[in-house]
């Protein structure tokens, strides 16, 4: 629908698609002729609407060409709409729209204001070395940050909106001329394809996303640091953006990244390398450790050393349940808790944390219904599994699933699971990239940042699993 010379007849047309009482229709002059400003009470800036644009437009004596008119407001997004449906659009993103009797045309002037979370240190992915700023939910502040660390032309960012009725603005942020250009036009497909009434989070864009939709493991990276997000990129990685949401998706993602931290790169590579061997050993015994102790008593005893079996018969003696059921008991309780805990409000959750931890585990063992070496192993597997906590959902499944494996065939049904899981994940890919790289396959040049993390002024090429165009990432030794 086209914008008619009929004030009057626009503004009963805006009303009937706007009607809230939050939008505000304000009348006032051009010389002697009737205009309207449209404009959304909550998220517009009348202060700015009145000084630059208002103002400015009065000072005419008779009215002119609506190009004229806008070249006196010195604000730096103006627009010419001639369509209803485009003035609605902006309207609802915080735009003031100006509308003339007798002109077909109506000014769209960038006024957005809203309340936004000032920048700080995220709350995930903390570091005690490295920058503290964080991303927040606004997507003008996080694209900012994201030019602050990246001044180069060529960054590209590609702006698509979502969403039957929330239109969400989403960035889609890639390097020109390094990024994979069938990687980039994959993923602009996927985010054109997506079709729902509302996306409150980014997490409801990384769905549309994945490539296989039942998957247990995780297909698409978060991260909150602008400095992660310019390091994924600089590998020839994309993101996206969404706005009211600070949680920014990097693809393709592979299962390494987990493992690694923004800290790795700004301590000595000794200690780096600790730091990754450390949360290998805690996911082992995260997933694997509850499993394998009820394989032990129920199938194995001599797999437990002499001493330690003689603690646990006569830490169990008394226990009225299997040890499969025992560890299962625990684990929901832990679960539980855990769960509880967070959903509760902080000061309450803490107290909570520990009425759990040390009144429920002391009353359970006195009571005969749980063990210690029982609680001990769950405390360890419960510790180890926030060592990587972009894993958590993921390995809170799997610990399941073992435990049932385990206290149903054994040690070898844990060993035959296991290998299941290496032959599953070898065989992934995601957008092009194996999913367990560079082990499975086998990229040599890649193994510099692996488990193993080589010193950072010897890493010459980026890592070739993302099948970036420039594979040189700096020379070294003059070459």
């Amino acid at each position: 629908m086209n914008i008619t010379p009929e004030l009057d007849y626009n503004l009963k047309a805006l009303k009937a698609i706007l009607g809230s009482d939050d939008i505000i229709f304000f009348e006032f002059t051009v010389g002697d002729v009737q205009a309207a400003a449209i404009y959304v009470d909550s998220i517009t800036d009348k202060e700015l609407l009145g000084l630059e644009v208002i103002a400015p437009l009065q000072k005419f004596e008779s009215l002119t060409l609506v190009r004229n008119m806008a070249k006196s407001i010195t604000l730096a997004n103006v627009k010419i709409k001639q369509k209803i449906n485009e003035c609605v659009d902006d309207i609802l993103s915080g735009h003031a729209v100006i509308l003339f009797d007798g002109k077909r045309k109506g000014i769209s002037v960038d006024l957005k204001k809203f309340q936004v979370r000032a920048i700080s240190e995220p709350p995930t992915g903390l570091s005690v070395r490295g920058p503290r700023n964080g991303f927040n939910e606004s997507i003008q502040s996080n694209l900012s940050l994201l030019r602050r660390y990246l001044k180069s032309s060529d960054l590209k960012v590609e702006i698509l909106t979502a969403g039957k009725y929330t239109k969400t603005a989403i960035a889609f942020t890639y390097i020109e001329g390094l990024t994979n250009p069938t990687l980039v036009k994959k993923v602009r497909e996927k985010l054109k394809k997506i079709n729902i009434d509302g996306i409150p989070d980014s997490s409801y864009v990384s769905k549309f996303l994945n490539e296989r939709k039942t998957s247990l493991f995780k297909q698409s990276g978060a991260t909150e640091r602008p400095d992660v997000l310019m390091e994924r990129m600089l590998e020839g990685r994309v993101g996206i953006i969404v706005d009211g949401s600070p949680f920014v998706i990097t693809l393709p993602y592979v299962l390494l990244e987990d493992f690694q931290s923004a800290e790795d790169y700004y301590v000595s590579t000794y200690r780096a390398n600790l730091l990754r061997f450390l949360r290998v050993i805690a996911i082992v015994f995260s997933i694997f450790l509850p499993g394998l102790f009820v394989a032990a008593q129920l199938f194995h005893l001599q797999l437990i050393p002499l001493n330690f079996l003689l603690t646990i018969v006569n830490g169990i003696k008394d226990i009225p349940f299997s040890p499969s059921i025992e560890m299962f008991f625990i684990l929901l309780t832990f679960e539980i808790l855990n769960e509880t805990s967070v959903r509760m409000p902080k000061y309450v959750g803490m107290a909570l944390a520990v009425v759990g931890a040390l009144v429920l585990g002391e009353t359970a063992v006195n009571a005969g219904i749980v063990s210690t070496p029982a609680i001990l192993i769950m405390a360890l597997s419960g510790i180890s599994i926030y060592a990587i906590p972009e894993l958590i959902e993921t390995n809170s499944v799997l610990r399941f699933v073992i435990l049932i494996i385990s206290g149903s065939v054994g040690v070898y049904g844990v060993l035959l699971f296991a290998a299941f899981l290496i032959c599953y994940l070898s065989t992934q890919e995601n957008y092009g990239s194996p999913y367990i790289a560079p082990y499975s396959p086998l990229i040599f040049n890649d193994l510099q940042d692996g488990l193993y993390m080589d010193n950072v002024i010897g890493m010459e090429k980026r890592p070739l699993t993302f099948r970036a165009k420039n594979k040189i990432r700096q020379k070294v030794d003059g070459k």
